[in-house]
């Protein structure tokens, strides 16, 4: 069946912005229930061919995600500061999005997550809530993303996880010798480690090959459709119906609000910069955590002159970003964790949050090996050894393939004065306002992440490391982050949130808003299977309300 092509003029069914982890689900699940849709994504739309390892094109000139040139964004710690022009976030800027490009890591949430509220309480300077929906209701969801995409894992293999209706689809991916160093040091202490669940194939599956171990995983495209992105797993389903168009470099500006209050489509830039309406019956927004909310702000009206879905001012607040620790180490024999994917085992033992501690928060621990070879030169070694001339080269060769790491992934509170605003002042290569970040980490937050930190140099050091260290920027305030959670959360009173438990906006019933924004809580910073969870469940909703004329 040929590709669908729909003129602007068409109202078709469904308008989605942003083909990324919960744009593709949209497109998919829409297109197949016979609706007619239409997908505009701000970035490109690359193939397999088109991905290569290349890490300064990758890395260092933006080639998969957000360029801070074309699309600057301003920071600060307190609304009180001046915002200074800075790099604050990333997000994959193609079709497919960060699922294209990401680690990979595929957590559920913890059934405690959606009622750490009632369970905890309060925490001073923070807004801990609850979810509206709670596990069970989201369990199926999950079920559903991990085998319509291709998850690798072992269920039941983590004591702290939910209950399960479904294995995971595919075995586990091969363990690696930092898998294997971390998984002995910690069952020496007494912890519960666990084959990594991952976006990657460990085998063939529907029509797609496994992985082949290239080593390029993270921050890079899968030139073998291997890593389960919606670019790979879904994209070409929703093509395939000849109900479902992918209009990749449309730069959407602004959603058109009709005089009933109700959106009626969006106008976006082409390739040649020429603006364009496309009109639609309903609109989903699958933006992310930061882009979401910039539209919706930019999409004032006199129906909603604060900016669209934002009638009680929640729109932008309560912004949680990627918070956590790395800790590295130095072994006598040769580990090669430059091969195959990042991680491959996992602890959720320190995840639940346990008021003994004096603090809120906790997280998971993986073992991985972060670095490629230009980024471990510039970035990657101690500071303790000689910067340049021989016996700095003599350890980069020993380092590079002797170095095993663990990465903690640890809980960042919703504070209301964190959030992504319009900047006044600074435009971006469209004549647009660009984002304005304010952050700042609950000390809470901090307290997690060294309490992390201590337990990874005590995994590190039982697994045989003969030398430890921390990579210090890890451990102060955050300022720039990939994961964008928050800033239009789930909730039942439109008076503090911003969509309802089925992702559609309290303010414009003919609106859903469906990505990492809709995030009540964060976890313990692993969004994506969450969000893809969600994207296939408020998808069901909206099929169901849209046969019964209810949008």
């Amino acid at each position: 069946m040929s590709a669908a092509q729909f003129r602007p003029s068409d109202a078709v069914d469904f308008l989605v912005i942003g083909a990324g982890a919960a744009g593709g689900v949209m497109a998919k699940e829409l297109s197949s229930a016979g609706f007619r849709v239409v997908v505009l994504e701000q970035g490109p739309w690359r193939h397999e061919k088109d991905f290569a390892h290349d890490e300064i094109s990758v890395m260092y000139r933006s080639g998969l995600t957000n360029d801070f040139r074309k699309q600057p964004n301003t920071f600060r710690k307190t609304p009180a500061e001046p915002a200074k022009l800075q790099p604050a976030v990333e997000y994959g800027r193609m079709v497919g999005g960060g699922s294209v490009h990401f680690t990979s890591n595929y957590w559920r949430f913890h059934p405690e997550d959606f009622h750490e509220r009632s369970t905890l309480g309060a925490v001073p300077g923070a807004d801990l809530r609850d979810w509206p929906i709670n596990y069970d209701e989201l369990e199926p969801y999950y079920t559903k993303a991990e085998w319509e995409l291709g998850i690798s894992g072992l269920g039941g293999s983590n004591p702290f996880d939910g209950p399960r209706s479904k294995p995971y689809p595919l075995p586990p991916m091969p363990v690696k010798s930092s898998g294997v160093l971390f998984e002995r040091a910690a069952k020496k202490l007494g912890l519960h480690p666990f084959p990594a669940p991952v976006a990657v194939l460990s085998q063939p599956y529907r029509g797609r090959a496994a992985c082949i171990h290239c080593g390029f995983c993270e921050s890079f495209g899968c030139e073998v459709g291997a890593k389960s992105s919606t670019l790979a797993a879904l994209i070409p389903s929703a093509v395939q119906t000849g109900r479902c168009e992918i209009r990749p470099n449309a730069y959407v500006r602004k959603i058109e609000v009709g005089k009933d209050g109700r959106v009626r489509g969006a106008t976006y830039f082409d390739s040649r910069g020429r603006e364009v309406f496309q009109r639609a019956k309903v609109v989903v927004v699958s933006a992310n955590g930061a882009e979401t909310p910039r539209l919706l702000l930019m999409s004032k009206s006199a129906a909603f002159p604060q900016g669209l879905a934002n009638s009680h001012g929640q729109v932008g607040k309560y912004l949680m970003f990627d918070t956590g620790a790395l800790a590295v180490g130095l072994f006598d024999h040769p580990l090669n964790e430059y091969k195959s994917i990042v991680v491959t085992r996992v602890l959720h033992d320190y995840y639940r949050s346990d008021p003994k501690r004096g603090f809120y928060g906790g997280g998971g621990l993986d073992s991985r090996f972060d670095y490629y070879p230009a980024g471990f030169v510039l970035d990657g070694m101690p500071r303790d050894i000689p910067q340049w001339g021989s016996q700095w080269k003599r350890a980069i060769g020993e380092y590079y393939t002797h170095m095993g790491g663990v990465l903690a992934h640890a809980s960042c509170l919703a504070v209301e004065q964190n959030s992504i605003s319009l900047d006044d002042h600074v435009k971006d290569a469209w004549g647009l306002p660009a984002l304005r970040v304010t952050f700042k980490n609950h000390p809470d937050d901090m307290k997690a992440v060294q309490f992390l930190a201590d337990r990874q140099k005590e995994i590190l050091e039982a697994a045989g490391a003969r030398k430890i260290w921390l990579d210090q920027a890890t451990l102060e305030e955050i300022t720039y982050s990939r994961h964008l959670m928050g800033t239009c959360r789930m909730g039942d009173d439109a008076r503090t949130s911003v969509v309802n438990r089925s992702n559609r906006a309290h303010d414009v019933p003919n609106l859903f808003l469906v990505d990492g924004s809709s995030l009540v809580t964060c976890g313990r910073q692993q969004p994506t299977e969450t969000i893809q969870a969600l994207a296939y469940r408020a998808a069901d909703y909206i099929q169901q309300a849209a046969k019964r004329g209810e949008i």
